[in-house]
């Protein structure tokens, strides 16, 4: 694909100056310092880009379902603009710029589990687990989604987990698995956990909500 070139080239000249440029001087430097410069403004742009078609895609998604179609019909804050492009912030894991979209988006819309579960995630993501985990059970108290809740389950277990407690942990992964057995991510951390060992999942499962 176009895109894989052209991240490619990108990664080939970030890898060039990330070796030289600790070693390089004056006009070596110099060319070296314009690269940095060219890749930060071509990184921005493709972000910028990025949230704009993100944007664009939910607004069409939104006009093209009929109000008993599908899930995007039953989720007003999908119109939210701060809720769209914390999404496009969330996908591109730039989880500090995706967390205050998403406090704009609670803001409008306080009820929303959804909305609440993703601002968690994003405090779980920049290890705030306190605002995490508080989040989090709020979404457990007003939500009767087992898919939903297996999330925050696994999410919870996660938190456990990178705390060192891993009884608690596999309480948590346990109830997940209970809450929605079609959900792997439970089963493949409770093995982690129980081997001390692998890498933690949670998060990636956000868009089965949608």
């Amino acid at each position: 694909m176009m895109f894989q070139h052209v991240f490619a080239e990108m990664n080939d000249m970030l890898d060039e100056i990330v070796t030289l440029y600790p070693v390089a001087q004056g006009d070596q430097k110099q060319e070296l310092a314009k690269k940095w410069h060219l890749l930060k403004h071509m990184s921005d742009g493709i972000i910028e880009e990025w949230l704009n078609f993100e944007e664009k895609m939910g607004d069409f998604h939104q006009s093209w379902a009929s109000p008993d179609s599908g899930k995007s019909a039953q989720l007003p804050e999908m119109n939210c603009a701060a809720f769209i492009k914390g999404q496009g912030y969330y996908k591109l894991l730039m989880f500090s710029q995706a967390l205050p979209q998403f406090e704009i988006s609670l803001e409008t819309y306080p009820e929303s589990t959804v909305v609440r579960t993703y601002l968690a995630m994003c405090h779980m993501h920049l290890e705030q687990f306190g605002e995490a985990v508080a989040h989090f059970w709020k979404v457990l108290e007003g939500s009767g989604s087992k898919r939903l809740r297996s999330i925050i389950y696994n999410a919870l277990g996660c938190i456990e987990a990178r705390q060192g407690v891993r009884t608690k942990a596999k309480e948590y992964f346990t109830l997940a698995h209970y809450h929605d057995p079609s959900l792997p991510e439970p089963l493949a951390n409770l093995e982690a956990c129980m081997k001390s060992s692998g890498k933690l999942q949670y998060g990636n499962e956000l868009t089965s909500l949608l």
